[in-house]
């Protein structure tokens, strides 16, 4: 059979076993085994090892330790005290209770580095105080939503890390390209949260007292200093950022045990439960991607393409456009990990043919696997909501529509201006 055949063979089986509720790693890995059984160049034995030996990346350390400090930041009430002093200050103003959502949505997510996780503990607290505040459901459920997006986008990022594994970019310069756009991206949704409540006279809560704001903000200290901690000593070079996330576990559970004293012995096994099914999750989808990448490799899929490339005279922005409206339609059915294992083998060499800015096209990717969280059928971040809300799906998703219209403005605006996304590297790395 020609490439063609089999690459259009791999794909209809993906879909069948998806289609199927077969889960998606699952799908994918079975598929890609197959071929390649039935291609007579690999064993199952060798597919296996493959498998395994795409799990033994140092950099991956950091995606459980990553999730691991976002369980006991919410667990531990670290994200409790942070939310408290942020609402002290700014829950009396305009659209407070808003904004003080989507701060701590950019402060978890620079700690957790997961959109679900993001939107899952700062949405428990931040949701019911929105609808009491004046907010309607709906509204509060789509800006918890996609405020809880920001995870994948402000460093420390699961994303990136994937992503820069697999084009071989320095997680550290990935960071620091997701700084600026994760701000960036949180200052649009509170300008609009602040517009948005100003217009319907929602969001002011009762003033604090200095005493009461003073004594909210001492005691959301030592959790407030963590992003400071993580990101202060990967962009100084002391640590690297898998050193960075293995030390944020050790401080998360000084601080939850000694300072705040709300995690305990009995909360250690709901932590590890939580914590290992997101972990095991993306590690299945990466030993699956492997397989997909191993076809894709022996196929030579990426040298045709890159040919293809070099014929059809296509431009940057030309580029840009074609993936992110393949990203969008992936991001309906599949996750950011998927996404990202599933397209950048195939991609690399029309980035490279082209002279895109690796980072650049992260970060424009990864605004991509943003939307991927709050579009259905699919999007983690609305299952997330509506089961906290209790809500059908639906009135979620109708909620969520305003932002994602924001966001894709955002995506347009990192597309044709690079130095928002590059402006932090290229400054801390002139060296």
């Amino acid at each position: 059979m020609t490439v063609m055949t089999t690459t259009i063979l791999l794909f209809s089986l993906f879909i069948i076993l998806f289609l199927l509720n077969v889960p998606i790693a699952v799908s994918l890995g079975t598929a890609a085994s197959i071929i390649l059984f039935l291609g007579g160049k690999f064993s199952l034995y060798m597919i296996v090892q493959r498998m395994f030996s795409a799990l033994l990346a140092p950099p991956l350390i950091a995606i459980p330790a990553f999730v691991m400090a976002g369980v006991l930041m919410s667990r531990g009430g670290i994200a409790k005290y942070l939310i408290a002093a942020l609402r002290a200050w700014i829950g009396h103003l305009p659209g407070g209770l808003s904004v003080v959502t989507i701060l701590a949505c950019a402060i978890f997510a620079a700690i957790s580095g997961s959109s679900p996780a993001t939107a899952a503990a700062i949405g428990a607290l931040m949701l019911p105080a929105m609808i009491e505040g004046g907010y309607p459901k709906r509204y509060a459920m789509g800006l918890i939503a996609a405020s809880g997006t920001l995870g994948i986008l402000i460093p420390p990022s699961v994303t990136l890390i994937i992503y820069g594994i697999t084009v071989e970019e320095s997680i550290g310069k990935l960071f620091m390209g997701g700084l600026l756009p994760g701000l960036f991206m949180a200052l649009v949704l509170i300008i609009s949260a602040i517009f948005y409540a100003k217009k319907n006279g929602f969001g002011r809560g009762e003033k604090a007292t200095m005493a009461e704001r003073w004594r909210a903000t001492f005691k959301a200290l030592p959790g407030a200093f963590l992003p400071v901690f993580i990101l202060g000593s990967i962009y100084s070079g002391i640590v690297t950022p898998t050193e960075a996330a293995v030390l944020s576990v050790f401080y998360t559970i000084i601080v939850s045990v000694f300072v705040y004293r709300e995690f305990s012995w009995k909360d250690i096994r709901p932590v590890l439960r939580e914590a290992t099914n997101t972990i095991s999750m993306i590690y299945l989808v990466i030993a699956a991607a492997m397989v997909f990448s191993l076809y894709i490799t022996d196929a030579q899929v990426p040298n045709l393409v890159g040919e293809w490339i070099k014929t059809a005279n296509l431009n940057k922005f030309t580029f840009f456009l074609v993936c992110n409206l393949m990203f969008f339609i992936m991001g309906t059915f599949l996750e950011a990990v998927s996404i990202t294992l599933i397209t950048l083998p195939i991609l690399l060499p029309m980035i490279e043919h082209l002279g895109i800015d690796l980072i650049q096209f992260a970060i424009v990717m990864t605004v991509n696997m943003e939307l991927a969280m709050i579009t259905p059928p699919v999007g983690l971040n609305l299952f997330v909501v509506s089961n906290m809300a209790r809500e059908r799906l639906e009135e979620v998703v109708k909620g969520v529509v305003p932002f994602i219209v924001l966001m894709i403005a955002v995506m347009i605006l990192l597309m044709v201006w690079p130095d928002i996304s590059l402006y932090i590297p290229r400054v801390l790395m002139a060296d």
